[in-house]
């Protein structure tokens, strides 16, 4: 009867040790996918953080990237714990587990909550950016995401072109008699900001709803890649304490 139950929790410890391995392969996988939608965020779609007055968007990136880094590591410590049975290198891993499980659930909530804050936010504060900080020394990132914003989304202004007319830059003489960037323009010329026609702009399309959606759509991605992988690191928690309990104590 001892040696079927010895032969039993070796079955057991073996079935958990390969689970666990199984684990470890996707999930680390899976932090290679965590800290490219991370980095992706923060090279690709950085040009429009600088008109955001919150630092929510960016930070929720950032903890993605840290999360998926951690996580590859900590797959490599888990196989190691795993295959070499010990007890303390699992605790190691299990913690290591937690801390990440932590931080993706904030990164998760943060793009939660910022997803609801966001239309509220760009309504105050979009078109003073756009015409307060656009071609002002200093503001070279503001200037670049505001035509590439233009550019990209086909569209004038905040709400539409006529927010130009409160321009700071459009007001000054550097303008030079443009009514509204050059890049507000369906073709870009030089000095093609002097005729508002709608043949020659995009008169009627502001940038707020466009660029809303586009971060929303973000955000979605960012909570959606946080909360998914936080998800799925509970099986490994749990295949963890139970292989954590299969093990004997390792003697002192």
């Amino acid at each position: 009867m001892r040696e079927y139950t010895e032969k039993k929790e070796t079955c057991g410890t073996i079935c958990l040790k390969y689970l666990l391995f199984i684990f470890n392969f996707f999930f680390w996988l899976a932090g290679g996918a965590v800290m490219a939608v991370g980095t992706w965020t923060l090279a690709e779609k950085s040009d429009y953080i600088s008109l955001l007055s919150s630092s929510t968007y960016s930070a929720t990136a950032y903890i993605l990237v840290v999360a998926g880094v951690v996580v590859m590591v900590t797959g490599i410590l888990g196989c190691c714990a795993t295959f070499k049975e010990r007890r303390n290198l699992l605790r190691v891993y299990f913690i290591l587990l937690l801390c990440i499980f932590l931080l993706e659930i904030i990164a998760g909530i943060l793009a939660y909550i910022y997803y609801q804050q966001l239309s509220m936010e760009l309504k105050q504060n979009l078109k003073n950016t756009m015409t307060q900080k656009y071609r002002k020394e200093g503001e070279e990132s503001v200037t670049s995401a505001v035509d590439k914003l233009q550019q990209e989304f086909k569209c004038c202004g905040s709400n539409n072109y006529t927010d130009w007319a409160d321009s700071l830059w459009i007001k000054s003489p550097e303008a030079n008699g443009r009514k509204v960037p050059d890049s507000c323009c369906k073709t870009i010329t030089d000095l093609c900001g002097r005729r508002d026609h709608p043949s020659n702009i995009y008169k009627e399309s502001g940038c707020i709803t466009k660029l809303e959606n586009f971060i929303q759509e973000h955000l979605k991605i960012i909570g959606a890649v946080g909360i998914s992988i936080a998800c799925v690191q509970i099986f490994g928690m749990i295949f963890t304490c139970c292989l954590y309990k299969s093990l004997k104590p390792e003697p002192y």
